[in-house]
């Protein structure tokens, strides 16, 4: 058997905090250079590029914020976009728009509309692929000096998050940084042959410490995999949770292992991208390998089907991007009833959904389409609040009534809380049985008639109960009530 680490033994001994188990809504914020042009194809997602065979898939990515990298394909649709709307300009260049757009910025703005939802946390990227810094790091990158904001736009959110209630946490790029290797990816085989090595690593542990030390950070989200092995990794990880012990680390921390270095051969980067076609989602979306050590698990655009012992978090954009995209028509978004039933259904499979805000590079400004959807979820925060925070799984997540209206479960300080939304006047509850004395009161409100059928619980409801012309999930608190026999 082999023998662990002892510094990893020790990290796997964190047990994850109750606030973030508690949240179930944080807010992820993309804001990058890339977001001045705010352009990629509107559809389509990872889940699909990463089982279509294509050399080049990723320059059809559909996230903005991998401008940089669809821009080195010719032909691709950013490189045409670029050529036409950018003549050509030099990447780099953004970083100045970006800049001048800081005028109109207010993190208190930004701040009140993330805490009006009912979020938890936000996490802010600090550095994406493309290396620039959203703070004056005292880290000099070796390849292109000064590549980073003259404000401190991490401490700046950080205040303001804070002041608003909310705890704030950042993402680092560790896997990718295009300012020292700027090879085109076209698939997950080239990806990981992209990974730098060399200088890079060291330079990556002084920035994520560099972010530690000034933030402490709530949450420490890195993406992609990590450029040093793991006996160098454990050390940084074991600091992290010195400096925030109640932290929290993603699982896109794959350290570097020698068995990585295949991708540097075509034969390597072939079978790289035949297993991650065999991996991928078929439904769409991704789910990271597990790494050594890990809080949470990330997937990526997609959910698990069912209740989830490991605490996790979906995250998302509230489009087909996660940086800002002008080309997004109404119908790339998120509707309402698919936003406040994204929340639902995976709390009530044990995760928290992390959803994704893309400012405007040009004037640092949150789009109204996104504003809009940050409205839909503080009109439903009081359920959230009194409903989902603090609540747990069930025995089953749930799925619809036997009239076959949308049902989802929780328990939240030791009841269980069915959430539905009203279609028939009745709702059936094939999960639940009267255990002596069964009672429903609706959330806030008043009680509700209920009788035993050959069905299950039915619950009286009355079809005014949600908003008028809405179909939010409306919360029933059950009482004296048991899981089916089927159940147990």
């Amino acid at each position: 058997m082999a023998r662990v680490d002892p510094t990893l033994a020790a990290l796997r001994a964190h047990e994850v905090p109750q606030w973030w188990r508690d949240a179930k809504l944080g807010i992820f914020v993309h804001w990058t250079p890339a977001s001045v042009a705010g352009f990629a194809p509107a559809h389509g997602d990872y889940g699909e590029l990463l089982t279509s065979g294509r050399s080049d898939a990723f320059s059809y990515s559909p996230y903005t914020e991998w401008y940089q990298n669809s821009m080195r394909f010719p032909g691709s649709p950013v490189a045409r976009h670029h050529a036409e709307v950018w003549q050509g300009r030099d990447y780099h260049e953004f970083a100045d728009d970006f800049e001048a757009g800081l005028a109109t910025w207010d993190p208190e703005r930004w701040a009140r509309a993330f805490a009006d939802t009912g979020a938890g946390y936000v996490v802010l990227v600090a550095k994406h692929h493309d290396g620039w810094c959203l703070w004056p790091s005292a880290v000099q990158n070796p390849h292109r000096a000064g590549w980073h904001s003259s404000r401190d736009l991490v401490g700046e959110l950080a205040e303001a998050v804070r002041s608003a209630g909310l705890r704030f946490g950042v993402y680092y790029s560790g896997g990718l940084d295009w300012t020292f290797c700027d090879t085109p990816m076209g698939s997950m085989g080239s990806m990981i042959q992209a990974i730098p090595r060399d200088d890079y690593a060291a330079y990556a542990e002084a920035q994520v410490r560099e972010l530690i030390d000034r933030y402490e950070p709530s949450v420490l989200w890195n993406d992609i995999a990590w450029p040093a092995p793991g006996r160098q990794l454990w050390p940084l990880m074991a600091d992290y949770y010195r400096a925030v012990p109640e932290g929290v680390l993603n699982d896109r921390w794959m350290p570097w292992s020698p068995l990585l270095a295949v991708a540097a051969t075509r034969p390597g980067r072939w079978a790289i991208d035949r297993a991650s076609r065999r991996q991928a989602n078929p439904d769409g979306g991704m789910v990271p390998p597990r790494p050594p050590h890990f809080d949470v698990r990330t997937p990526e655009y997609t959910t698990f089907a069912d209740i989830q012992s490991t605490p996790w978090e979906c995250v998302r954009g509230m489009d087909h991007s996660f940086g800002y995209n002008a080309e997004s028509a109404p119908e790339d978004f998120l509707t309402r009833d698919d936003l406040l039933g994204s929340v639902v259904d995976i709390a009530a499979k044990g995760g928290n959904l992390l959803l994704n805000v893309g400012p405007r590079g040009v004037d640092a400004t949150i789009p109204d389409e996104q504003m809009v959807r940050l409205g839909w979820l503080a009109e439903f925060s009081p359920t959230l609040d009194a409903a989902l925070r603090g609540s747990e799984p069930w025995v089953t997540p749930g799925a619809t009534t036997a009239e076959g209206d949308w049902l989802r479960y929780v328990v939240r300080d030791g009841e269980l809380v069915a959430l539905l939304v009203p279609g028939a006047p009745v709702a059936t509850l094939a999960e639940v049985v009267d255990a002596g004395g069964a009672s429903a009161r609706l959330l806030g409100g008043g009680s509700v008639a209920v009788s035993t059928t050959a069905s299950g619980l039915a619950i009286e409801l009355a079809i005014e109960l949600g908003i008028p012309g809405s179909s939010d999930p409306v919360a029933v608190v059950l009482s004296g009530v048991a899981p089916a026999a089927s159940l147990s």
